[in-house]
């Protein structure tokens, strides 16, 4: 999950199946650290996991509103798929791992450890997306 403002990573889940339960942690993690008070857009494709009952129930509890991409028109999420392509080339392209820990220690690595507090974004005034939110939020 990604936060558009930023490009911060906010939350992310990873399992040997894109299904409802990976998007439901994810949105677990999100939920855990944000915490929201008012209504917040979700925004994704549209994947069946994002259809389910499981994630519709869970997005009403926790004051999140869906919103899905038009079919076809990958223009709708073009932040995601930026990501995603960096992710597959820096991450995953051409690289086999031996066990799922290895996989997920990578993941983090990358996202906890590069993408958020390093990766300098040009729509955040070229800080990375962890700067961009602190300084955000300490003026308010």
């Amino acid at each position: 999950m990604l936060d558009l403002f930023s490009r911060r990573i906010v939350g992310w889940s990873m399992g040997k199946t894109i299904d409802r339960h990976a998007v439901l942690n994810a949105l677990l993690m999100v939920v855990g650290k944000r915490q929201p008070k008012e209504p917040v857009l979700v925004h994704s494709d549209q994947g069946s996991q994002f259809g389910s009952a499981d994630y519709l129930a869970f997005l009403k509890v926790n004051n999140l509103k869906p919103s899905t991409s038009r079919q076809g028109n990958c223009y709708d999420n073009a932040v995601a798929e930026s990501f995603f392509a960096m992710f597959k080339k820096l991450v995953t392209q051409k690289k086999i791992y031996a066990t799922c820990d290895e996989t997920r220690g990578e993941i983090f690595n990358f996202i906890e450890m590069f993408y958020n507090p390093v990766k300098r974004h040009s729509h955040t005034g070229v800080v990375s997306p962890a700067k961009f939110g602190a300084d955000y939020f300490s003026s308010l």
